[in-house]
């Protein structure tokens, strides 16, 4: 066989291999339903992680508008003492004026006998008196009205830092969750769970008396609802969200942040689990209300409707009770 038949037989072949493997080598691969999920399920916690900062953030800024009313409730009337004691002093000033020196030197010119000398001495020593304490009196205030607006000034340039990282943080988590949702589209079709039957969802729930039992009937009443990042209902929640409106529902204010929410129930142990009590994960970065029969309602996560679920659908933090 010539060398020209074998150089051609060689190169048929190679070019032969090459769209077999080309086609493989070029194209990507998409991914996987599992590792989909697993992209999902990884920028849900870190993104829920997020939105709970915000949501402290958020709590914070409220705290420091209640510190500037009642900052400004005290300033109000400390304007008041100021502006009584600075009219004081100068009534003072002009009644001086007008009625003359009242030095002790003029008092023992005018002459007179001793009793009226001793009269006179001893009423300047009573408006001197009267005076140095309504000096004395103008000046505590002024230094406390000064302290006061400076406390108001630092709380108000607190609450306007926190303000626009309030917006940035915003921002961040409205770009992710465009990333996050179109993930979702690629696994499931959609970014969000369909809407959820959520008929009858109250008259499902026990028979629990109190505030707590208000709390759970308001939970089972959210079953179904979509999870809404800073959202405390009615039409969506997050988890914390949740967990607050259902308490305020019976009557008790819990902060929007399930940091902060631990930080103000009593801690309790398993054991101790009934009805109503919170139970938190991750850290601190998830909280569900506890419904009774190894069950807690929670709002899980972006694209998630509110849902019922068994207490360890992932291992629990800690539990606590609204107190």
């Amino acid at each position: 066989m010539s060398p020209l038949i074998h150089t051609l037989r060689a190169l048929t072949l190679a070019a032969f291999t090459l769209v077999l493997v080309a086609p493989a080598t070029v194209a990507r691969a998409e991914p996987s339903p599992a590792e989909l999920t697993r992209r999902i399920e990884k920028s849900s916690a870190e993104l829920e992680r997020v939105v709970e900062a915000h949501n402290e953030l958020r709590e914070k800024i409220k705290e420091n508008r209640v510190a500037v009313d009642r900052l400004r409730e005290r300033i109000g009337p400390l304007e008041q003492q100021a502006a009584q004691s600075r009219a004081d002093v100068g009534e003072m000033a002009a009644t001086a004026y007008k009625t003359g020196n009242l030095g002790t030197v003029d008092a023992l010119l005018h002459g007179g006998d001793a009793v009226s000398v001793l009269d006179r001495l001893g009423t300047l020593d009573h408006l001197t008196r009267q005076r140095q304490a309504s000096i004395a009196g103008y000046t505590a205030d002024q230094q406390r009205l000064l302290e006061e607006k400076t406390r108001l000034d630092v709380t108000l340039s607190q609450q306007a830092a926190r303000s626009k990282e309030l917006s940035a943080t915003k921002r961040r988590i409205e770009r992710d969750l465009d990333r996050l949702y179109e993930l979702r589209r690629q696994a499931y079709g959609r970014a969000t769970e369909r809407p959820a039957n959520r008929s009858n969802s109250v008259e499902d729930a026990p028979a629990v008396s109190g505030r707590a039992g208000t709390a759970v009937r308001y939970a089972y009443g959210a079953l179904g609802k979509p999870y809404a990042w800073g959202q405390d209902g009615p039409n969506g929640y997050d988890c914390s969200g949740l967990t607050s409106a259902a308490w305020r529902a019976a009557g008790k204010q819990l902060p929007h942040n399930t940091r902060m929410q631990w930080g103000v129930v009593a801690h309790i142990s398993r054991s101790e689990l009934r009805p109503g009590d919170l139970v938190f994960y991750r850290s601190l970065g998830h909280v569900a209300i506890y419904v009774g029969d190894g069950q807690v309602i929670h709002a899980p996560t972006f694209g998630r409707n509110v849902e019922k679920r068994n207490v360890d659908l992932m291992t629990p933090y800690g539990y606590g009770r609204v107190r």
